[in-house]
């Protein structure tokens, strides 16, 4: 039975889904980070929020550990180059807090445009100040959005409603769907000009980090509004501080911060045409219950069955994908497996095509499982699907993905083509029925054996006698063959022999075996 320890408050549902899913849970709620350490090796997965650190020690001590859920969109408090390194999955919930996260972006637009934080301190101050407080009307507006994913087309659909007009910049979005979300593309440059309210909704990358500066604030309205409820670090808050204070700037509102909780003496502090809150995105009610709920099913999916799904550092297979590739993963390791085994020298360069049935699927989960049968015969490091990626990336091997529509001999074909210094080697497989899989090439050799155990492969001259001679000498060392497949080239002059046997075969015994008459290479192989 699976392990989880519940790290961070969940909510009584999200805890009884795991263990209706028949997983074993703990709920810790509060750890300090030393006790984090002394338990975490007990577990096979772990659901956090924000609270819990779930640092590169605490991922190295997690020796069972396959998988962390985050419930809420951040992972920040996740190392994820240590959890892919290790092969831990890092799961978090996009979805669950959208909503709420872009009525906070709307809260906040709304509340500089019509100064409501600082006229509420006013009135309660005493004063009835009117006139310093005149605000400016939505309608009409340009509001451009950084970022239309699922936080900010809830926020377009919205502001829409206000009758503002939305210019967006996204990398990864096409001019026809930003059209559709009645949106118009442009580059940031184009943005910050134009753009009366500027919202940002991306994540913090090296790409990302102090995408605000001094020189983006510069080319600014004097009287635009910037709100930033995505991820502190997005914004250089000096810069926006000093810009602020010297009126270049009408105004900011800031849910997140670089260093949370923010410093008391934050320059942004003392001024006020600036909104702050305390990191409230994803607090509402709703949206906790919602993302407990997301990433309880999440774990309990993928301890159970194996379904990855808004993982950030794997790629996620739905369900229905993974009916059709399952029969076809295993069968991709051993395929990696056996052409790392024929390479002459190092691997440099991976081929993974998809033929048939397999030419309209999903490339990635196939590869990566090739890159595990690969690595593991050449590395000491223990490697999964998470972090062969990685590994492989760290050696400088390169993964290239084909797609083949075109008639095949068989309904699905997987072929991997391993590159090395100096050789290469060709490997191919298929799936007969539901779980029936079958080596169906070696090389320039047609064939169909059985992908499992121990293998000898023996290349010889198309000869008689040949294989009455191998079985002959393999009995004589007590080693028993337990299929064999056998195949040859169009014109006759070589034959190729797969044979599956029961034991391991020594190195005297394969020099007997190469020493035969016509055998030309011999080669004990292990999937």
């Amino acid at each position: 039975m699976s392990r989880v320890l519940v790290a961070d408050d969940l909510s009584p549902e999200a805890v009884a889904i795991l263990r209706s899913a028949g997983l074993e849970v703990d709920v810790k709620v509060g750890l300090k980070p030393d006790e984090l350490l002394a338990i975490i090796g007990q577990y096979d997965g772990l659901a956090v929020r924000s609270a819990t650190k779930v640092t590169a020690r605490v991922i190295d001590a997690a020796t069972r550990l396959k998988v962390v859920g985050r419930a809420g969109v951040g992972v920040d408090n996740v190392d994820l180059p240590a959890a892919t390194r290790k092969g831990v999955v890092v799961m978090n919930t996009p979805g669950g807090s959208a909503t709420t996260v872009a009525e906070l972006a709307l809260a906040m637009i709304l509340s500089l445009s019509r100064h409501v934080a600082a006229a509420t301190a006013s009135v309660k101050a005493g004063k009835w100040e009117k006139r310093k407080f005149q605000g400016r009307e939505l309608a009409g507006k340009t509001l451009g959005v950084v970022g239309i994913g699922n936080i900010g087309s809830i926020l377009v659909d919205r502001c829409l409603s206000l009758k503002m007009k939305v210019v967006a910049y996204d990398p990864f979005i096409s001019p026809e769907a930003a059209a559709k979300l009645g949106v118009r593309l442009v580059a940031l440059d184009e943005l910050w000009d134009e753009a009366d309210v500027i919202s940002l909704h991306v994540p913090l990358t090296e790409q990302t980090r102090h995408m605000i500066n001094a020189t983006t604030l510069a080319r600014m309205k004097p009287t635009a509004l910037l709100v930033n409820c995505a991820r502190g670090g997005i914004v250089d808050e000096t810069a926006l501080a000093a810009a602020l204070a010297a009126g270049r700037l009408g105004g900011a509102a800031l849910d997140v911060f670089e260093q949370e909780p923010a410093p008391a003496d934050h320059p942004l502090f003392k001024l006020d045409n600036v909104v702050l809150t305390p990191h409230l995105g994803a607090s509402t009610e709703e949206a906790q219950a919602a993302v407990a709920v997301a990433v309880a099913e999440q774990l309990a999916a993928y301890l159970e069955t194996g379904v990855v799904k808004n993982a950030v550092n794997v790629a996620s297979v739905p369900a229905e994908v993974l009916a059709q590739l399952g029969p076809y993963l295993p069968l991709a390791e051993k395929l990696g497996a056996l052409a790392c085994q024929l390479v002459p020298a190092g691997p440099t360069e991976v081929v993974v095509s998809l033929a048939g049935d397999l030419a309209g699927a999903p490339a990635r989960p196939l590869a990566s499982r090739v890159l595990v049968g690969l690595l593991r015969h050449s590395s000491e490091t223990p490697v999964n699907e998470v972090s062969a990626p990685e590994l492989a990336r760290e050696r400088g091997l390169t993964i290239r993905e084909e797609r083949v529509t075109a008639s095949q001999d068989y309904a699905g074909l997987l072929t991997v083509t391993v590159r090395g210094q100096g050789g290469e080697a060709t490997v191919a497989g298929t799936v007969y029925g539901k779980a029936e899989a079958r080596i169906v090439r070696v090389g320039a050799f047609r064939l169909e054996a059985v992908p499992e155990g121990q293998i000898l492969l023996c290349e010889n001259d198309d000869a008689p006698g040949v294989v009455g001679n191998l079985g002959t000498t393999l009995g004589a060392a007590g080693v028993n063959i337990a299929r064999i497949s056998l195949s040859r080239n169009d014109d006759r002059t070589r034959a190729f022999a797969f044979l599956n046997i029961d034991s391991t075969p020594t190195a005297e015994l394969l020099a007997r075996v190469k020493a035969l008459p016509h055998v030309r290479t011999v080669r004990a192989i292990t999937l």
